[in-house]
């Protein structure tokens, strides 16, 4: 039996380190940042490097490392890519039991700015068009899914196979991105009522509900049926909410070299913390430290960590959580 079956995106990741400029746009109620390039240019890029990313093995590559038994569900291509994202999972003790297809595996080109954040250019490719008719559900024999955020046909077999958890006493850990968020809580409400543990950024828990006070924010998000429900913000504290207490844990000041795959990292270390101890403030240790280790390192995989790193970390750093009842 695995402990963990992601299901997600996988890609073939191009990182491009370019020069580029910063632009603010502030209005009354936000602040947005762009990229921004000169028109009709040929810019030069001073490094260039391939990795494999996407959020489903991401994340399965993380709770691999964690110590857990972990199988990768999505869908790539029968190319050269979709060979590169097998031998990657080989190697890392991720077991494949996805669908390979003639569509082309899923691409995407990552763009770093001056402040070491990141825009990323993505062609979904085969990740959107996983069906569940695809799949051999004999192989999920598993406690836990770990849902990240899929579009097109790939929504509706997260929707079936939450039915699914459901039916066969699986619990789910739900990671939406923006890309679905955006539709509003309605439209994930089939997933959501099967969730245990939803984690989503700041700008995600804000298009489903939109109030700005965090802890109603929280409180809503657990009305529509998680049962722990974790807001991160960056460098700005995590809070969660597990229907009778609040917590909240502030990031320590770290120097940041690349923000790509430190929330995979973060969610998939929080599962991995609730699933071994049970325990909301552990589990948020093992995220915090687990993301902080991601973002001193470019690549989304390069500096997870192991189990025993984690628990070297948090003991030689220790951080504080607050918690306080309803």
């Amino acid at each position: 039996m695995y402990d963990v079956i992601t299901v997600g995106s996988a890609t073939v990741d191009v990182f491009a380190n370019t020069d580029s400029e910063l632009i603010k746009i502030k209005n009354q109620d936000s602040e947005k940042e762009l990229i921004a390039y000169p028109s009709g240019s040929k810019i030069l890029i001073k490094e260039i490097r391939f990795t494999i990313g996407g959020g489903g093995t991401n994340t399965a590559v993380s709770l691999s490392r964690l110590g857990h038994r972990v199988a990768y569900l999505g869908k790539i291509g029968n190319d050269e890519n979709g060979k590169k994202v097998v031998d990657m999972l080989k190697k890392e003790k991720v077991d494949f039991v996805g669908k390979i297809c003639k569509q082309m595996t899923g691409y995407s080109i990552i763009l770093d700015s001056i402040e070491h954040d990141r825009t990323i250019l993505t062609y979904k490719g085969a990740n959107d068009n996983l069906k569940f008719s695809d799949l051999n559900a004999k192989k999920f024999n598993t406690k836990w899914f770990y849902f990240s955020s899929m579009v097109g046909e790939s929504f509706k077999t997260l929707v079936i196979l939450s039915d699914f958890a459901k039916k066969n006493k699986i619990k789910i850990a739900f990671n939406p991105s923006s890309y679905i968020a955006k539709n509003g809580a309605e439209y994930l409400k089939k997933i959501l009522v099967n969730t245990n543990v939803l984690v989503l950024n700041n700008e995600e828990s804000f298009l489903l509900i939109e109030k700005k006070d965090i802890k109603e924010r929280l409180m809503s998000l657990y009305d529509l049926g998680p049962r722990i429900v974790v807001i991160t913000n960056g460098k700005h504290s995590v809070s969660a909410y597990d229907g009778e207490n609040f917590y909240s844990i502030k990031p320590n000041y770290i120097k940041v070299v690349e923000s790509t795959g430190a929330g995979d990292a973060f969610a998939s270390s929080f599962l991995s913390g609730i699933i071994k101890k049970r325990d909301i403030k552990f589990a948020l240790k093992m995220a915090l430290t687990n993301s902080e280790s991601v973002i001193t390192h470019p690549g989304a995989k390069n500096n997870l960590l192991t189990y025993k790193k984690i628990l070297e970390q948090i003991k030689k750093r220790p951080v504080k959580i607050k918690s306080f009842k309803r």
